[in-house]
């Protein structure tokens, strides 16, 4: 039985004291100056455990345990560029800096449970290794310059990767829709089948406060390699726009991904059989032996929802914020790092599916019907000069004419046609080929082979500027 409010509340009180009566350390009591915190000079006495844990975030941050220590080793030079550090004490921040890394890379960097985020955690283990010359490393820097600084570096590092991955599959799929370019299968409206398309034309419709000391930002800029600096300084540690940006384009990325998903999904069913997935993409069924599920493509479809619903977390997290730095932010690295985790393995996974993936030619054909050349019926009236409103109409009838005599439309005899409109001649049969129907959208963006020639130019020069 869930627990009621009052339950509830009496719950956390038993909890409370129970951590507090056991806790050894937090049950201390303290003077200020003495709770081990960064921040702790004014306050008295020990943190509520479950506010301990509450605010605590280290579990996810220590992801940006290199950026961290290279923001560090940055900030350690501006510091002796400014005369607040010796050269000597440089030196040996810089080296204790190296020696945290080099734990953090082996594994064997061990947390305390006073580490409340990796910021805490890598100064107070330089603090063990090089004594209290470690404490300068802080001279007037915040820790929310850290948290924006660090996150900067990690989603530059990581954007690059993502865009690598990116613009594979992108390269896979211009592959295969070069050499795939003369098979055709229905397009779809509404799920029915409409126009005949060109496979390749499919596959190419899925495809991103002031610092007082005067230490200089611009070498800080430089050591960093970003762009520039930020304009303002309230601005600067409030800011999450490039949060923001990243998780929108990721949204925006999986509502493609997921779409492109759908449509195999249905495409590799018996009803369509159109493609195939690899055995390395799909399941099989612990019950029904003939089963091959395309789970690789479903859960590709489902994670779109995990990465919108990060995008939307944080734009509300964002929007009753008032300015500067406030400990809601702290929401936005799990948002990232999550997400981050996401697109690789949904990028890497859909270039895995989309190269592997067989298409059965003979069944995209057998799938084209001659009514899905009724369009192409009323441009036949069109070019002989009726207004289209007429030729739309007078090829509707001819559908249900064929429809009442269960016939296919291109069954329908030229005396039969004559009944609807006199501009039906023996030209009328040139309609029924598939493969002129489709060369007929030759304009760019269209299904004609010239068209779709003209798009995989089109990315491959794209794909060549990236590399360049």
């Amino acid at each position: 039985m869930p627990l009621l409010p009052s339950d509830l509340i009496s719950f956390l009180k038993t909890a409370r004291s129970a951590v507090l009566e056991g806790g050894g350390e937090t049950n201390c009591s303290c003077s200020p100056g003495q709770s081990g915190k960064l921040w702790g000079g004014r306050f008295v006495g020990a943190v509520d455990p479950i506010m301990e844990k509450f605010n605590a975030s280290i579990a996810y941050d220590r992801h940006l345990w290199e950026v961290d220590v290279q923001g560090s080793k940055a900030y350690s030079r501006g510091l002796e560029k400014a005369g607040l550090l010796t050269k000597a004490e440089m030196d040996r921040i810089l080296h204790g800096l190296d020696k945290v890394a080099e734990e953090w890379a082996q594994g064997t960097f061990k947390l305390s449970p006073n580490d409340e985020d990796i910021h805490t955690a890598n100064e107070r283990r330089l603090k063990e290794l090089i004594g209290e010359t470690a404490g300068k490393l802080h001279t007037g820097r915040s820790r929310n310059d850290q948290v924006v600084t660090d996150l900067r570096l990690w989603m530059r590092q990581t954007c690059s990767t993502l865009s690598g991955l990116l613009w594979e599959l992108i390269r896979t799929m211009v592959d295969r829709a070069e050499a795939e370019c003369d098979v055709l299968f229905p397009g779809y409206t509404h799920l029915q089948r409409a126009q005949p398309i060109r496979w390749s034309h499919w596959i190419l419709s899925g495809a991103i406060a002031g610092n007082p000391l005067s230490v200089d930002r611009e070498l800080l800029r430089a050591e960093l390699n970003f762009g520039a600096i930020t304009l303002n300084s309230m601005d600067a540690t409030s800011e999450r726009d490039f949060v923001a940006e990243f998780l929108f384009w990721a949204s925006l990325c999986m509502t493609h991904l997921s779409r492109m998903a759908e449509d195999l999904i249905l495409y590799c069913t018996k009803e369509f059989s159109f493609v195939q997935l690899s055995d390395a993409y799909s399941t099989g069924s612990s019950l029904m032996p003939q089963k091959k599920n395309p789970d690789s493509l479903e859960l590709i479809r489902s994670k779109a929802g995990r990465v919108f619903g990060r995008c939307a977390a944080l734009l509300m997290t964002l929007k009753g914020l008032p300015s500067t730095y406030n400990k809601d932010l702290q929401e936005d690295k799990e948002a990232v790092f999550e997400v981050s985790d996401t697109m690789s393995a949904v990028l890497q996974v859909a270039t895995g599916v989309i190269s592997t993936l067989q298409i059965h030619r003979e069944n995209m054909g057998q799938a084209l019907s001659p009514d899905m050349l009724a369009t192409d019926l009323a441009y036949y009236l069109v070019r002989k000069g009726m207004p289209f409103r007429q030729a739309h109409e007078a090829s509707g009838k001819a559908v249900f004419m064929a429809e009442t005599k269960g016939v296919a439309l291109n069954e329908l005899s030229l005396q039969e046609l004559q009944t609807i409109s006199p501009l039906f001649s023996g030209d009328v049969s040139c309609v029924w080929d598939y493969g002129h129907s489709v060369e007929q959208y030759g304009a760019l963006g269209g299904t004609a082979r010239s068209s779709v020639d003209w798009q995989i130019r089109q990315v491959r020069a794209l794909l060549q500027t990236q590399q360049a």
